[in-house]
């Protein structure tokens, strides 16, 4: 990503945070947007309910550890990122709750969520989750790879792009 310094000070100086939901990103994700945060002066949030080592050295990353429990570090997010946020998540109900609110959300492997995608996606989800709760052997994602990793780094870049035309 290339942007101009006047590009970089419109993303410094507005309230714009990149926020992570960090228990279950790849660290390929949190790499691509750490690297983009430092190279770029942005905010970034990483929410985990466990202790996370990241090493840097950017004074905009913050780690927040939330307590223990289910969807704890989903909440935090939920009550704090603000409408132009961008949040990477692989969590379908968190990024339904916040496209629904206005901040936009991606997931590890690049995919944005929206309006008209998250009722499938949620579908998708629960329906699996219920096979799961009844027995049935239903297989997780595909491993990361270097194809996830190369959409996912392609769509920050778009995203980003565009929070820098506001």
């Amino acid at each position: 990503m290339i942007f101009s310094d006047a590009q970089k000070r419109h993303l410094t100086s507005s309230a714009f945070k990149l926020w992570i939901d960090a228990d279950s990103a790849p660290r390929d994700v949190k790499e691509i947007v750490l690297r983009a945060a430092k190279r770029l002066k942005l905010a970034v949030c990483l929410v985990a309910n466990q202790p996370i080592f990241i090493p840097t050295d950017n004074p905009l990353v913050t780690r927040i550890l939330v307590r223990s429990g289910a969807n704890e570090a989903d909440k935090y997010i939920i009550e704090h990122a603000q409408v132009g946020d961008l949040v990477i998540t692989a969590d379908v109900p968190l990024a339904a709750e916040l496209v629904a609110r206005g901040v936009r959300a991606i997931d590890p492997r690049g995919e944005e969520y929206h309006t008209s995608t998250i009722p499938g996606r949620l579908a998708t989800r629960n329906l699996l989750d219920a096979a799961r709760g009844a027995g049935m052997f239903i297989p997780g994602p595909n491993p990361y790879n270097d194809r996830d990793r190369h959409e996912f780094a392609k769509s920050l870049d778009r995203l980003l792009t565009k929070s820098l035309k506001r």
